[in-house]
């Protein structure tokens, strides 16, 4: 049984009848109306997949019906009947809205046909949602301060639009996850996001790489070759730090982006794309146009909607969430349990400078999930814990004592220098872990965060001799 609900609105009883019986038959679950607005009625009740709608009935006729129905359900597929059709009546009834147009007599065949491709359609537009909130999942922003606020409600207005957008913020401040969100809620979602990295493509191949090229453009072009531009056609490109880019590309993407047309490295074919650009940059564009190594009339054709990214340093608000969705995410991944956030491991986190940003943020508590030992319980994530994770490429930690929640150690008088004076805090902070655990490694190791082997290592070097 097909089981797809057909809702029938004709003013004549027979032919509501016929058709009736004729589609239960083939399947169909069959709900009857016999005016307009019995019909509108009708999927205000229950939502049928398709509705047969008779043009021609007394009263409120079927264009009316139809306006009706789409200010109701826009997304509502309906199939008009006319036993007087004209080339006028079905046009008007598709800048309505209309999926499709029928002539009575009705042949069941061309009927059934017609309701095959409309269901048919109906669920490639249910998929097309359900993998659109898939993905916008896998890539969820997550915060609730002010700023990440206001960003995600300037999506939502954005999105819809055709306008081109920059995206301008500190490296992994989360430009790429914005260029997503707008992509994934725009008209051009089911069409690709194709994504350009301008910085990491050498000058010499970002024209090949964005334009295309045809055989025997240059040595090595071996064959013909679509650019990023081709790729995106009905999509979006992305294309991130944009600031990278040479003058002579950006023209060649000044003229895109007004006449949406181009040639491939080598060729003389016109082709012609419908391409929504997204750009993003870490770099001050107007000190660039100031010194002149950004085009002035290219800043304003990409700056249509602009999304400036706080650092996470400005969003301390958002640490707390970010450190939960990560940490869920990850250890879930690398099966693992999922580790508690303490209140002076928050004040940890919220008293650092975040130079990398949330993708900083992300690598410590993968990091976190990774030096886990496999046996631990699911120990918290302290401050004192932190204080062994924050630190900079030479070992010295970006958190102090204090920060972390820690209180103070007194250091000795023989520390002369902040090298020093962290090992000293160091070897202070391990006893006290295991003192507080009756010298349980296992245990002091799961506080720290440390593996138990590498706990043993550091615990030779200061000298401090196991007690178990």
């Amino acid at each position: 049984m097909l089981n797809h609900e057909i809702l029938i609105i004709d003013d004549e009883s027979a032919i509501r009848s016929s058709l009736e019986g004729a589609l239960k038959d083939e399947g169909y679950r069959v709900r009857l109306a016999s005016s307009g607005a019995e019909g509108i009625s009708a999927v205000r009740a229950a939502r049928p997949e398709v509705v047969l709608l008779d043009i021609w009935m007394p009263g409120q006729d079927g264009l009316t019906t139809l306006q009706l129905l789409k200010q109701e359900d826009p997304d509502l597929l309906v199939i008009m009947m006319t036993g007087h059709g004209t080339i006028e009546t079905a046009v008007r009834a598709t800048k309505l809205g209309a999926f499709d147009f029928i002539e009575k007599p009705l042949s069941l065949e061309k009927l059934l046909l017609v309701l095959q491709n409309a269901i048919g359609m109906r669920k490639l537009s249910l998929e097309n949602e359900a993998l659109r909130k898939q993905i916008t999942r896998a890539k969820v922003m997550v915060g609730q301060s002010v700023a990440i606020t206001q960003i995600m409600e300037r999506i939502q207005l954005v999105a819809p639009s055709t306008g081109s957008v920059l995206i301008t913020g500190e490296n992994g401040t989360g430009k790429e996850l914005v260029a997503h969100h707008i992509h994934a809620m725009s008209q051009r979602f089911a069409r690709p996001m194709v994504e350009v990295n301008c910085a990491a493509i050498p000058e010499d191949l970002i024209e090949s790489e964005l334009f295309g090229h045809e055989k025997g453009a240059f040595t090595g072009a071996l064959q013909t070759r679509r650019g990023k531009f081709d790729l995106a056609d009905g999509g979006t490109l992305f294309l991130d730090e944009i600031g990278d880019m040479s003058l002579r590309t950006q023209a060649k993407l000044l003229r895109i982006l007004q006449e949406q047309k181009f040639e491939r490295v080598g060729g003389t074919q016109t082709i012609q794309v419908d391409v929504r650009v997204i750009a993003a940059t870490n770099k001050d564009l107007k000190s660039m146009i100031v010194a002149g190594t950004f085009r002035e009339d290219l800043f304003y054709r990409l700056n249509v909607v602009r999304f400036n990214l706080p650092p996470l340093r400005e969003r301390v608000d958002d640490i707390a969430l970010l450190f939960q969705h990560f940490m869920r995410e990850l250890a879930s991944l690398n099966g693992k349990r999922e580790r508690l956030l303490t209140e002076d491991g928050l004040a940890a986190l919220q008293n650092y400078r975040w130079p990398g940003n949330v993708r900083e943020l992300h690598n410590l508590v993968e990091r976190l999930v990774i030096l886990t030992p496999s046996t631990a319980d699911g120990s918290s994530v302290t401050g004192a814990v932190l204080f062994n994770h924050l630190h900079d490429d030479s070992g010295t930690s970006l958190v102090t004592p204090t920060e972390s929640g820690l209180g103070s150690f007194a250091l000795g008088t023989e520390s002369r220098d902040l090298k020093a004076a962290r090992l000293e805090f160091e070897k202070e902070f391990i006893l006290r872990t295991l003192r507080e655990n009756n010298w349980n490694v296992s245990k002091a190791a799961g506080v720290l965060g440390l593996e138990r082997t590498y706990l043993h290592r550091k615990m030779k070097s200061f000298g401090i001799e196991s007690q178990d």
